[in-house]
C-alpha cells in the first residue's frame, strides 16, 4: 500500500469523467490534490466537493506557457495523475486535421510538456510517483481512430521507457490502459462498447492499482485480454477481426 496521508498530487484532465473521480479517490485517501484542466469554473466546482484539501490551478496543456506557469504554481509534489484527453472518432476518408492535431496534441505532447516540468524535480529528489494513462485501443491500430489510438499508443510506449530508466531509482511509474468509460468522449461513439465502465468503477480500478507497485495495469477484463491478444495476431486475421469499414 503506498502512503497517501501528507503527499502533494498534481491531477491534470480532472475537471470531468474519469479525471474527476481519480482526483476524488486520492483526495479520500488523504493527499492533498492539485487539480488541473482548462475549465477555471469545473476545477472550482471539484475543490469545493472534495473532502481533503485541494487547489485549482487552470491550465492549457497545449500552450507551453501555460504549462510553465502552472507548474511553478503548483511548486512541489509528489505525484502526478496525467489524464487530460481529446477524443473524436473519424475515418482517414474524412480526415480532419485539426481534429487529429488536437488529439495529438493534448493526448500525447500535453504529457511530453508536464512531464518536462515535473521529472527534473523528481530526479533531483530521487523521489516521485508518475501515473499516465493510456488505453486498451493503443495497444493496436484502429479503424476511426487516426488521432487518438496512436496518441494513446504514444503514451503508453512513454511509461515503458520512462519505467525503463527509473525502475531502480525512487522515482515510481505507471501506466494506466482502461477500457470504455461513459463520458461525454465516448458519446460520441456509434458502435458497441462491451463492458463500458462508470467513470467510478473506472476510478476505484485505477486508484487501485496506484496503490501497488506493479508497473501496468490494464482493465476490464477479459476486454483487456483481446485487446493485448491482438498484437499477437496475423495481419490476415487481425484487420477483417478488428476493423469493420467505416
Amino acid at each position: 500500500m503506498r502512503e497517501w496521508v501528507g503527499k502533494r498530487y498534481w491531477i491534470v484532465g480532472a475537471s470531468e469523467g474519469l479525471g474527476r473521480a481519480v482526483a476524488e479517490a486520492v483526495n479520500r485517501a488523504g493527499a492533498e490534490v492539485i487539480v488541473s484542466a482548462r475549465s477555471e469554473e469545473r476545477l472550482t466546482d471539484l475543490t469545493a466537493a472534495l473532502p481533503g484539501r485541494s487547489r485549482a490551478v487552470a491550465m492549457d496543456v497545449t500552450d507551453q506557457a501555460s504549462v510553465e506557469a502552472a507548474a511553478e504554481d503548483v511548486g512541489e509534489i509528489d505525484g502526478l495523475v496525467y489524464l487530460a484527453g481529446l477524443y473524436w472518432p473519424q475515418s482517414s476518408r474524412d480526415w480532419n486535421a485539426d481534429e487529429i492535431t488536437a488529439m495529438a496534441d493534448v493526448n500525447f505532447l500535453g504529457a511530453i510538456r508536464v512531464l518536462g516540468q515535473v521529472v527534473p524535480q523528481m530526479v533531483a529528489k530521487d523521489r516521485g510517483h508518475i501515473v499516465l494513462t493510456g488505453s486498451l485501443s493503443g495497444f493496436r491500430g484502429l479503424a476511426g481512430a487516426q488521432g487518438y489510438v496512436p496518441s494513446k499508443a504514444g503514451v503508453m510506449v512513454l511509461a515503458e521507457s520512462l519505467y525503463a530508466d527509473f525502475r531502480k531509482t525512487g522515482i515510481d511509474v505507471q501506466v494506466i490502459n482502461p477500457g470504455f468509460i461513459r463520458t461525454r468522449l465516448t458519446d460520441k461513439n456509434d458502435f458497441a462498447m462491451p463492458q463500458r465502465m462508470e467513470p467510478e468503477d473506472a476510478a476505484r480500478r485505477f486508484f487501485e492499482h496506484m496503490n501497488g507497485d506493479a508497473f501496468k495495469s490494464s482493465y476490464p477484463a477479459p476486454l483487456s485480454w483481446i485487446f493485448r491478444g491482438s498484437q499477437f495476431l496475423p495481419d490476415w486475421l487481425y484487420y477483417p477481426l478488428f476493423n469493420r469499414k467505416r
